[in-house]
């Protein structure tokens, strides 16, 4: 089966190996973020609708399923913020009907505070959420929302969804240097997350190409300085082991290699032709630019990929 909506298993580095469910077209989001690594949101929207059909999401991960056994997470992310997909809970509900695989949703929480969302995400085994600060202006700088969506809806909603939820909240604190990392903004932010008591909160930096380069990572002195101020729940999200993302990349990075071996080809090419998800695809050519395996030659205003031959030469 060629898929589109299903990508992986991949390894991940909170969830283990992930069956990954993209179920927003790239890209229709309700944020706009500077560290975003998929790319620049063309469609910025808060509206819940029907983006694919949910019986060929289904269908595709019955098919998936039988085909993987080393599967840790049914992850529900993307391109895009899963929540807009009206018929979200739909989908979770039919992954119940056919495994135990526990099942994870990662949003941004623009939406979280509306009742349809929550009663969508009640059944899943771990929601991560994103909360990277308390301050509207940092808020704005960081996320670019739409106008919309406010920060305090948000806040709320994370907190009154943490009363009926009987799952694990894994609340994600991107941390941006010169921008939210300050001792005001984890002393503001430490506040909110005792409101609304995470499992557990994970601390990250900007690790790949992000969408605007003043989105810098912050130090490690930094990250280890946050943790301390936030306390106990707080773990700095570490990369996964060479051996283990080793384990899970190979193949696809041998496919696409394969691919522009041939001759030069854009993102879409390659999705085209090899059937990766766009998100996963874009992963991965940020890792082989990184390693100096691709190269990116411009042509009349699009990029093309091709094999780095420069280490040969």
């Amino acid at each position: 089966m060629n898929y589109k909506y299903v990508y992986g298993p991949v390894a991940s580095r909170r969830l283990g190996f992930s069956l990954g469910i993209d179920i927003i077209p790239y890209k229709n989001c309700s944020f706009n973020c500077i560290y975003c690594q998929v790319g620049k949101t063309t469609h910025l929207d808060i509206t819940r609708r029907v983006y694919v059909p949910t019986a060929d999401v289904l269908e595709e991960i019955t098919h998936a399923l039988s085909k993987n056994e080393n599967i840790d997470y049914i992850t529900f992310s993307g391109s895009g913020e899963p929540t807009l997909h009206s018929e979200l809970g739909v989908m979770i509900e039919g992954v119940r009907a056919m495994t135990s695989i526990p099942i994870a949703v990662l949003t941004n929480s623009s939406i979280i505070d509306r009742a349809d969302v929550q009663n969508d995400l009640r059944n899943t085994a771990v929601i991560a959420p994103t909360l990277c600060t308390t301050h509207d202006d940092t808020f704005r700088t960081i996320h670019r929302p739409h106008r919309a969506i406010r920060l305090s809806s948000i806040i709320e909603g994370l907190v009154q969804f943490r009363k009926s939820y009987a799952g694990k909240i894994w609340l994600e604190v991107m941390l941006i240097r010169g921008i939210n990392d300050s001792d005001q903004e984890m002393q503001a932010l430490k506040k909110a997350i005792d409101r609304i008591q995470p499992d557990k909160v994970h601390l990250n930096t900007v690790v790949r190409p992000p969408l605007e380069a003043h989105a810098s990572p912050v130090s490690s002195d930094t990250l280890e300085h946050s943790r301390a101020m936030i306390g106990g729940k707080a773990e700095i999200v570490v990369p996964l082991k060479k051996t283990q993302a080793h384990m899970a990349h190979q193949n696809i990075d041998r496919r696409i290699l394969d691919i522009i071996q041939r001759r030069p080809s854009t993102i879409k090419d390659i999705a085209t032709i090899s059937g990766i998800n766009h998100i996963e695809l874009s992963k991965h050519m940020a890792r082989l630019l990184e390693q100096s395996k691709v190269k990116i030659r411009r042509h009349q205003d699009q990029a093309f990929y091709e094999i780095d031959t420069k280490e040969e030469a």
